[in-house]
């Protein structure tokens, strides 16, 4: 794929952050478990220095250009998946801007200031993977919806000033998603603790007779904005390609593909760091007298590696590719990458631990931080046995899931 020289100088900068400032503190980060409000924010405001983010100045010209978007997933993935989880997850910040007036009054200074924390909530303690049956309700009461229910595994919550929150909508029938803000709203999070992506808080939240105003359900937000006369890609700052998708498939199906996408391309990054570290370990140390790359299985382990990291880029390229066209098979591309990707990126930091032997082991090694975040990818955004459901769906039409 060849870059644009905006889009090389996007990665240089982007890269050249990384190195100085966020490589050599990694390891301690992480070990020292979520980042705080005020070191996410901190690292937020640098990003979006570089053109990284979701606030109404940065977000067009990043979320707009879709292989941006996925240089950024890539890049800082390498360096610490747990800082581009905690930045891209206050996507949902976007919708305050179209939001009802008592969360716009509370919200929109925050948002312009690059304050502005979100999170999307869709995973539920019961309901795993499947979000087309949310257990949480929202009942209408008048002009507003009271929501109830239980969320689990969402990114930013403990922090969050507003939540995305996907429910069942008692008045349609249907599935929606609801912005609940903090400021006008109060709910219980708890931090869970895990083995992978350590540097970024998941929690678990509460909504006990939460009360929101009609116009935060999301498809009001989309008439509403789009009555006032804005166009679909002022709302959804995608290209234009990509916000069709918005109205050719559900809004939570559309994001997902999104999401998948930039998953897709965080897999690659994890792949990169594991087999750069393991081909520097191959060639630096020696065992009976000569390098252990000049031995056979240790050769093989490299092959086996740098297959499947260029076979996943090239896959996670073409999903890119599709999305960005707006295409009808962009779901089921970015599910068919992310299944693949997660699963091969799980393989690869394994073999790089076998290629270091016990060294890769000790806590104090990265390889061993590679293996945990490289683990937890086959799970969120859908599992990769979730994402062979998908694909199968897409390809016969017959779902295999309902």
């Amino acid at each position: 794929m060849d870059l644009t020289d905006e889009q090389r100088a996007f990665r240089d900068d982007l890269r050249e952050y990384l190195d100085e400032t966020i490589d050599p503190i990694v390891d301690e980060a992480d070990r020292n478990g979520p980042m705080d409000r005020e070191e996410l924010l901190g690292y937020v405001s640098d990003l979006n220095d570089l053109g990284v983010g979701f606030d109404p100045e940065t977000a067009p010209n990043f979320f707009g250009d879709v292989w941006n978007f996925t240089i950024a997933a890539e890049e800082i993935s390498y360096t610490w998946p747990s800082l581009l989880v905690g930045v891209m997850m206050s996507f949902p910040a976007l919708f305050v801007q179209f939001a009802a007036e008592q969360t716009r009054q509370a919200m929109l200074p925050k948002l312009e200031d690059g304050d502005c924390l979100a999170a999307l909530a869709v995973t539920e303690p019961e309901g795993g993977s499947d979000t087309a049956r949310p257990n949480t309700v929202a009942r209408k009461d008048g002009d507003e919806f009271v929501l109830n229910g239980e969320k689990t595994w969402v990114g930013n919550a403990h922090y969050a000033d507003c939540v995305l929150v996907v429910a069942h909508d008692d008045s349609t029938g249907a599935s929606d998603m609801f912005m609940v803000d903090r400021a006008n709203n109060s709910f219980e999070t708890r931090e869970i603790d895990k083995m992978g992506w350590k540097g970024v808080s998941n929690a678990r939240i509460s909504f006990d007779d939460v009360r929101v105003p009609e116009g935060n359900r999301l498809s009001n937000m989309f008439s509403n904005a789009i009555m006032a006369g804005n166009e679909m890609n002022d709302i959804v700052p995608f290209p234009e390609s990509v916000t069709q998708l918005f109205f050719d498939q559900k809004p939570l199906n559309a994001t997902f593909s999104f999401m998948r996408t930039g998953m897709s391309f965080m897999s690659v990054g994890i792949m990169q760091a594991a087999f750069d570290a393991a081909l520097d370990r191959a060639t630096d140390r020696e065992t009976f007298g000569k390098p252990i790359a000049e031995h056979q299985l240790v050769t093989e382990k490299l092959y086996d590696m740098k297959a499947g990291l260029e076979t996943s880029r090239q896959l996670s390229r073409r999903a890119a590719e599709l999305l960005e066209d707006g295409s009808e098979d962009a779901r089921l591309m970015s599910s068919l990458a992310k299944g693949y990707t997660s699963e091969t990126c799980k393989d690869v930091t394994d073999d790089a631990i076998q290629v270091f032997g016990g060294e890769g082991l000790k806590t104090e090694n990265r390889l061993e931080r590679y293996y945990r975040d490289a683990r937890v990818m086959t799970i969120p955004d859908g599992t990769t046995e979730v994402q062979k459901l998908i694909v199968g769906k897409e390809l016969t039409d017959a779902s295999a899931y309902s």
